[in-house]
């Protein structure tokens, strides 16, 4: 295997040495030391780095290379009459500063290579202990895992500090010339995305928890819905239901504002064809939606390894990447985060709330990588039946800390249900963080009307505003009341 080019390296060394600070820091931001093959040129740099990153004024010369060595305790290694003369050699060569760059470049692809090639090497390591009990997924995950999590590995030395505000206008430009409803991807709850600043963020994740059957859920079927009708790609990671179930309450879902309106129990049992005009109008409505790009998979039992895989090969085989190396638009639901099997605690030194905090680390790291939006279910302890606050969360505290927002959602109570009005719904959503949106004021929530057996959820004023409506109404001007 020949990955490398000793010519271009000797090119680039003796064009810093020949040119100083100005060919060094024209290069440095695409190489290291480790750029080099060669271990006196990875020396040689190593000192052209000390001498010039500590006074970029200095000119280089053999003795000035020599006392860097010695600092950086190599003295001994140009004692040797070949080092001495390759350093020479170096010197001496003649490299024209325009080409500096660009065997810079050539290098740092070569490095790059050489790192490619470890990172199968290793997954041939691991394929090489396959026992045949693992899934396929898990197989093939392991030669995507090398490819995909490789530039993890990689230091595009883009890492230097920037002025805060010097392209603010360019910014402004681009916003005042191309306005949008809100940053992020609208999920069919305008009150819900205003208050989280703006619907679902590109690199973030979206938090929403619940007590068990209270429809969690149905908020995933509903936004996904919403969303994927807006051509946005859609993955619903579905840890419960299979595609059958989320696809009849999905049908009755899409059904409900039409006019062949049928419940999950009717299509299930084939009744809503009981009426030929009812049926006419649900075959419809199933064509009408026939290509949503709305897709499902039950990864229940399935390791989390597993789980990342088929979110990778979904962006790279069905939403592509744009021109900057990120997913398109594009949406992921988690629902839920939890352990797939007790199996995984066993095999574990660690406690499951540390698992669980494991996975939203790399649920956030992947949000991030791909920038890509994640709105992920959690479950709530018995605190969520009437604390809401981010205690109510059943895991780690990790999840506060890498989600961008946490909503709570949840029955409302009947003093609520009495105070807001049976028409404002039975349901409301609390969001209790908003790193990026102004969120609501304590005590507010917004009020949802779920219709279980439709699969429906429709969300409605809030709390506030209901409060507003009726003070309004019942306010009078006191000279206009005055009787003469």
């Amino acid at each position: 295997m020949v990955l490398s080019d000793e010519v271009a390296e000797k090119a680039v060394l003796a064009g810093i040495f020949r040119h100083g600070s100005e060919a060094y820091f024209d290069v440095c931001d695409i190489i290291s030391e480790s750029s080099f093959t060669n271990q006196s040129n990875e020396i040689i740099y190593s000192c052209f780095k000390k001498i010039l990153e500590t006074d970029d004024t200095r000119k280089l010369d053999v003795p000035s290379i020599l006392s860097s060595a010695q600092e950086l305790g190599l003295k001994n290694y140009f004692s040797r009459p070949q080092e001495l003369s390759h350093l020479s050699g170096i010197a001496k060569y003649p490299v024209n500063f325009d080409n500096i760059r660009r065997f810079g470049a050539k290098i740092r692809k070569l490095e790059v290579g050489r790192l490619m090639h470890e990172q199968l090497e290793l997954a041939q390591g691991k394929y090489e202990n396959i026992t045949g009990e693992e899934t396929i997924s898990h197989i093939l995950g392991i030669a995507e895992e090398s490819i995909f999590d490789f530039t993890s590995l990689l230091n595009d030395h883009d890492d230097a500090p920037e002025k805060l505000f010097e392209d603010l206008d360019e910014h402004l430009e681009e916003r005042a010339a191309n306005p949008i409803d809100q940053v992020g991807i609208a999920t069919g709850f305008p009150k819900y995305d205003f208050s989280i600043g703006g619907g679902l963020r590109k690199g973030a994740i979206s938090v929403i928890g619940a007590r068990t059957k209270v429809g969690k859920s149905l908020i995933g079927l509903n936004m996904a819905s919403h969303i994927s009708k807006n051509n946005i790609p859609v993955l619903y990671m579905d840890t419960e239901m299979t595609k059958t179930d989320q696809q009849l309450r999905g049908g009755s879902m899409l059904s409900y504002n039409t006019k062949g309106k049928s419940t999950i129990n009717e299509i299930e049992t084939g009744k809503f064809a009981s009426n030929n005009y009812r049926k006419d109008q649900m075959m419809a409505m199933a064509r009408e939606n026939k290509d949503l790009p709305f897709y499902h998979k039950n990864i229940g039992g399935r390791s989390f390894e597993d789980q990342l895989s088929i979110m990778r090969r979904w962006i790279n085989k069905v939403v592509g990447s744009n021109d900057k190396g990120k997913a398109k638009d594009c949406v992921i639901i988690y629902d839920y985060v939890k352990l797939m099997e007790m199996s995984e605690l066993a095999k574990s030194d660690l406690k499951e709330f540390q698992l669980l905090g494991f996975m939203m680390t790399s649920l956030h790291n992947f949000a991030l990588r791909y920038e890509v939006p994640i709105l992920a279910f959690i479950q709530l302890n018995r605190d969520g039946i009437t604390k809401e606050s981010t205690d109510a969360a059943s895991g780690s505290d990790r999840i506060m800390w890498l989600c961008s927002n946490f909503t709570i959602y949840k029955v409302k109570s009947d003093e609520e249900i009495a105070s807001d009005g049976p028409e404002h719904g039975n349901r409301k959503m609390v969001p209790v963080i908003a790193r990026q949106g102004e969120g609501l004021e304590n005590g507010d929530y917004i009020n949802v009307s779920m219709e279980g057996k439709y699969a429906k959820l429709i969300e409605g004023k809030t709390a506030y505003e209901i409060n507003n409506d009726k003070d309004s109404e019942g306010s009078y001007d006191e000279e206009e009341d005055i009787q003469f």
